[in-house]
């Protein structure tokens, strides 16, 4: 049995499931085994990076007559980026982290889906004002970044589903397993789109070390602050804050985010761990569901697993 909801009947698909545009680590591959399986796969092209788009689109492009889609980081984006990516026919585009407004328009003269992603009510009430097919309710147990001042997801989503109303919403945040799905639909959502969950697969473009990380993480473990955007050098928008794994430069230098930003050094020195691989590459996201996730499945199955779990979970709450 499938869940039929405002958002699989508007995309065709079998599932309420859409897995997150997880920047860089949402290639092709992972993209084409989550549509295939009857979610949303998401390409995560994040900067719009012209030559990861050209070789990781076409896996999905060419691999499935089923929805997809490609996320961006809008802030980080320019019109060439969203004109690049539409070459490739998307089902959907998702934009998140910024304005979209200067991007609206291509989306829908292009005749993609428009996701936006929010993460408080300011950016609800814009991506109702210009007209989004779909709209993402952000919490802030999400991994990776939200807003500074955001919302957890179980008061938050409710809210934007009101106000959104009659258009899709999709709970974010804190959602690892079917329950938590079930949960997004039970708060009025239409769907759930799920990040750090699908960050652990197989077909994921992450680092084993990054995997094994997010497989051992503890809930306790995770911490919101820009302080590794500042010691990295991220353009990151100061309104938005990362949740990530614990990371040594949080412990070194917490609290004292603002003489950070103003040390060259220190942050040359955090060039120079990461280039002898005394740290990772880049901070290991992972959102307040990270208990919940303990195996590297192959995308497909974790969707088949993701809508079982949901359905069960709703009839019990049914019986109940």
């Amino acid at each position: 049995m499938a869940l039929s909801t405002a958002l699989t009947e508007l995309l065709g698909l079998r599932h309420p499931i859409v897995q997150a545009p997880l920047g860089g680590s949402a290639g092709g591959a992972l993209a084409l085994a989550v549509s295939g399986a009857g979610g949303l796969g998401m390409l995560g092209a994040a900067f719009g990076d012209p030559e990861w788009l050209d070789r990781e689109a076409p896996i999905v492009a060419a691999g499935t007559d089923q929805p997809w889609g490609v996320g961006f980081l809008t802030w980080a984006i320019d019109a060439r980026a969203v004109d690049h990516a539409l070459e490739y026919s998307p089902t959907a585009v998702m934009l998140s982290f910024g304005d979209p407004s200067p991007y609206v328009e291509r989306v829908r003269q292009a005749g993609a889906v428009l996701i936006l992603q929010v993460t408080d009510l300011d950016e609800a009430r814009q991506a109702v004002d210009l007209g989004a097919d779909v709209i993402v309710a952000q919490g802030t147990e999400a991994g990776g970044h939200s807003a500074r001042r955001g919302r957890s997801t179980l008061p938050f989503v409710p809210v934007v589903v009101d106000l959104a109303a009659p258009v899709p919403v999709l709970a974010a945040g804190g959602i690892a397993d079917g329950r938590g799905v079930a949960a997004a639909l039970a708060l009025g959502a239409a769907g759930a789109l799920i990040g750090t969950r699908f960050q652990a697969t197989a077909e994921a473009l992450v680092d084993p070390a990054t995997t094994k990380a997010i497989i051992d993480g503890s809930p306790q473990d995770t911490e919101r602050s820009n302080l590794l955007d500042v010691a990295r050098g991220s353009q990151w928008p100061s309104k938005y804050l990362a949740r990530t794994l614990g990371h040594p430069y949080l412990d070194r230098w917490r609290g004292r985010e603002a003489e950070l930003a103003t040390d060259a050094q220190a942050q040359q020195e955090y060039q120079d761990d990461v280039a002898r691989g005394a740290i990772p590459p880049l901070p290991v996201w992972a959102g307040e569901a990270v208990d919940l996730i303990s195996d590297l499945p192959h995308a497909a199955d974790l969707v088949a697993t993701l809508a079982a779990q949901a359905e069960v979970a709703l009839a019990k709450a049914g019986r109940r």
